[in-house]
């Protein structure tokens, strides 16, 4: 996703703007020193990271961090313009659907090469996503090949796969290549930029696990190390045939456990970027990072999600959380606790996105004790009075889940509380094993600039972004009928219909769109250029000669 290529989980605790390039807040600290002296074009960027969940593979990675990395070594068949939600074209040369868009045509442009020096080709792509989509790889993301004729066969609900290749998938050469899907899919060329549908090349099938340890792909950097829980290193592929050639040596991505570690390396130039200002700095780092200090929106949304397959959600009418919703005040916390770092979300949908409808949520989202307490006492109460949001602790959630509980209480008179894992990996394994107890923080992130990024893929009883046990038969059908619809224009308008279905059935409790509040060091070279999906452009990213 960058200009906005990867919807995911996002580990970082608020963060949504549309421009190519971030605006810059505050006074003037710092600020002559932007645009002085000249850029190091084998300069190395070292940025803030967390652990990520799983092995290096593009199918692997469904939240922010390990997504990170696997967009730096792997490069997609397409791309998306910043600020626009136009498609790029990267590895593919085109990407054309036939009359009802139930079958495309991809062709690759030559020349291109993994960094191991093996080809990139037609069947690089083939054999990826039928191995990705295999169920005994045990991929996070396969269900996002779901949409691919032969999906069941390889990935079955029960047992083992009927075969090792889906059907719909055929190379006609050794640069072009078909892809049948299950029925119309009008903007399922938007989809082709996530991470999941990278190639892999021959040596990845030889042995997976190695390869998810020391990936090799074919983008803008070569892979280099990993030190768990330290540092990912990632240098300039010199071969690179892509639009968005790095225009630095590397990047060192550096963990960090705590945001206000990272915040106070950004400041002593030991770091060049963060993720996000620690709550605690919000109030005073435009003044100290000054034109060095970022605010901006971008296309993301974040919800706390009741666990349904637990014993206190399992059966409960949806009044209950409808009423926990209107029980927020999220005037109030988003100015007072976030320091007007986020807006209160209005939808289940981004802003910025192909069918954001501004208001869609309507009242369920408005804060309003009386009403609160009486659809929760329609609903026959929140079973033992009592509940508690999961959150990863190494990013700054504490303040506004403390404040989220506070307001929850005070409205209705619910017990609430926060329940914190260390990191934001203990995080995801607790939501992968069905092993959350009442709700989780969910911070989504848009994968491609279309409303059903937030919808299908979040909700619909398969996929891959629904951890929370969630399912309702009529939003699926009525999703699979907006993925048939001939124009995306209409499969947008009946995606708006679907979400009038989640404010009714609400799977999630929508809190508020993100900003990228943030910052980057003195040694960066002019302004860091964010994307859609409000993390850098790292490829564009320089540093300065020293």
């Amino acid at each position: 996703m960058r200009g906005a290529k990867s919807a995911k989980w996002v580990a970082i605790a608020g963060v949504v703007a549309l421009g190519a390039t971030a605006c810059g807040g505050g006074g003037e600290a710092g600020s002559d020193d932007m645009n002085k002296g000249s850029a190091d074009p084998k300069g190395i960027v070292t940025a803030q990271l967390s652990e990520p969940q799983n092995p290096l593979q593009p199918a692997n990675a469904k939240e922010s961090q390990g997504s990170r990395v696997l967009r730096t070594v792997f490069a997609t068949l397409v791309d998306y313009e910043p600020g626009t939600g136009k498609l790029q074209y990267i590895n593919a040369e085109s990407v054309e659907p036939n009359k009802d868009s139930s079958v495309w045509t991809v062709k690759l442009k030559k020349g291109w090469k993994f960094h191991d020096g093996t080809p990139v080709t037609a069947q690089s792509y083939i054999d990826s996503w039928n191995w990705s989509a295999n169920v005994k790889n045990n991929q996070t993301n396969s269900s996002w090949f779901q949409d691919i004729k032969g999906y069941e066969d390889v990935h079955p609900e029960k047992g083992d796969p009927k075969a090792d290749k889906m059907s719909g998938l055929k190379a006609v050469d050794e640069t072009t290549f078909t892809i049948s899907l299950n029925g119309p899919v009008s903007y399922f060329s938007y989809k082709l930029g996530y991470d999941v549908w990278a190639p892999l090349p021959e040596s990845f099938f030889k042995d997976p696990k190695a390869a998810g340890e020391k990936p090799i792909g074919n983008g803008p950097y070569k892979f280099v190390s990993w030190d768990h829980n330290k540092l990912i290193k990632v240098r300039k592929n010199a071969d690179y045939k892509g639009p968005n050639a790095a225009k630095n040596g590397g990047i060192d991505f550096k963990n960090y456990t705590t945001a206000d570690a990272a915040y106070s390396d950004l400041r002593s130039d030991n770091l060049d970027w963060i993720e996000q200002v620690p709550t605690t700095a919000l109030t005073n780092y435009k003044q100290d990072l000054g034109k060095r200090a970022i605010d901006e929106e971008y296309s993301s949304i974040q919800t706390i999600v009741p666990a349904f397959y637990g014993k206190q959600f399992k059966d409960i009418d949806p009044k209950v959380i409808q009423g926990l919703s209107m029980a927020i005040n999220r005037e109030q916390i988003t100015k007072t606790v976030l320091h007007n770092s986020r807006t209160p979300a209005d939808s289940f949908v981004a802003r910025g996105v192909i069918g954001y409808k501004a208001g869609a949520a309507g009242d369920i989202v408005k804060f309003d004790p009386k009403k609160a307490k009486a659809l929760i006492k329609e609903g026959g109460g929140v079973p033992g009075n009592k509940l508690s949001i999961q959150y990863n602790a190494d990013q700054d959630h504490k303040p506004w889940v403390d404040a989220v509980c506070n307001s929850i209480k005070q409205a209705t008179g619910v017990e609430c509380v926060g329940a914190s894992k260390p990191t934001f990996q203990a995080d995801l394994n607790a939501r992968d094993k069905k092993q959350v107890k009442s709700f989780y923080r969910s911070g989504w992130v848009l994968d491609y600039p279309v409303n059903s990024n937030f919808m299908r893929d979040l909700y619909g009883t398969t996929a891959a972004g629904n951890t929370s046990g969630y399912s309702n038969k009529e939003f699926d059908e009525l999703a699979a009928k907006a993925d048939k619809a001939p124009t995306l224009e209409e499969t947008v308008k009946l995606y708006q219909e679907a979400e009038q279905l989640l404010v009714k059935d609400m799977p999630g409790i929508p809190l508020w769109f993100y900003k990228v509040n943030s910052g980057q060091s003195t040694n960066v070279f002019g302004k860091i250029p964010y994307g859609q999906d409000g993390d850098p452009i790292f490829t564009d990213i320089q540093v300065k000669k020293k």
